[in-house]
């Protein structure tokens, strides 16, 4: 895998000298954030030899290097997730890439389900800590000794620093935010009533099908990572109404305006 993530670097190298400071990664419906920047580089994941390439509608599926302010970023516009069939190691594969880039920050975003009943549709809410034990761990198998130690600590996989940071900023923007813990499963199918009720049993706020084993091969290299998840429906037995995508694409919608001024204050500040 070291190999392979030295052939995607080198790959990435060969179109751009770009070194970020920071990294994003644009979840679903969110992505236009990215076309907003000062843009410096673009690269296709088709063009990376050897990277891992999102078959998800609505998913760009590039790198888009640039600048927020005068912070230096890359962007994920559009990620890959454990559903579409990749093996865990390829879905961290572009975090990991972007660490080795030079990012030694990480923001984090997505689109969730609500499974606290406080929350709503369309609520911003920073991610305060997760739960994957629906999903095999992104650390599975020989250690890249390279990127990190063999038994990485997870007690602070979130910043506490950086949870203040986007608290801060949101106040600066207007914009009210939760807080809460993020449970990620596997998808495609979004989850049962009764997973809810486990998730919930288990002290989660949110539902999703990524992110927390990104933000977990991040913090075994070292990266300071924060999140904000995007409420775009409430989970299954919080609410009766059917869950589809579109809607997860709608709500992202009519959220984009704040979720970007955030995102941008965030990165400035971070």
């Amino acid at each position: 895998m070291y190999h392979k993530l030295m052939g995607c670097l080198a790959s990435v190298r060969e179109k751009t000298e770009f070194k970020p400071e920071a990294a994003v990664i644009l979840g679903s419906g969110l992505g236009e954030f990215a076309n907003e920047i000062r843009i410096a580089d673009t690269i296709s994941y088709e063009d990376i030899k050897g990277f891992p390439v999102s078959t998800v509608k609505g998913h760009a599926g590039r790198f888009v290097f640039g600048y927020v302010e005068e912070t230096p970023v890359v962007i994920m516009q559009g990620r890959v997730h454990y559903y579409e069939g990749y093996p865990m190691s390829d879905v961290v594969l572009p975090t990991r890439l972007m660490g080795m880039m030079g990012a030694k920050k990480l923001l984090l975003t997505n689109a969730a389900g609500g499974c606290n009943p406080e929350f709503k549709p369309g609520d911003l809410m920073i991610i305060s800590d997760h739960i994957t034990t629906a999903v095999p761990s992104p650390l599975i198998g020989p250690n890249i000794d390279e990127l990190g130690t063999r038994f990485p600590d997870m007690s602070e996989v979130y910043s506490r620093r950086l949870q203040e940071v986007i608290g801060a900023c949101a106040k600066e923007c207007g914009i009210k935010v939760q807080k809460g813990v993020y449970v990620q499963f596997t998808g495609p199918n979004y989850e049962t009533p009764a997973e809810i009720g486990l998730a919930r049993s288990w002290g989660a706020d949110a539902v999703g099908m990524s992110t927390a084993v990104e933000a977990m091969a991040a913090r075994h290299m070292g990266m300071e990572v924060c999140g904000i998840s995007c409420i775009t429906n409430m989970a299954a037995g919080i609410s009766d109404v059917q869950l589809d995508h579109k809607e997860v694409q709608e709500t992202a919608d009519k959220v984009a305006k704040d979720f970007k001024k955030l995102v941008a204050e965030v990165i400035i500040h971070m």
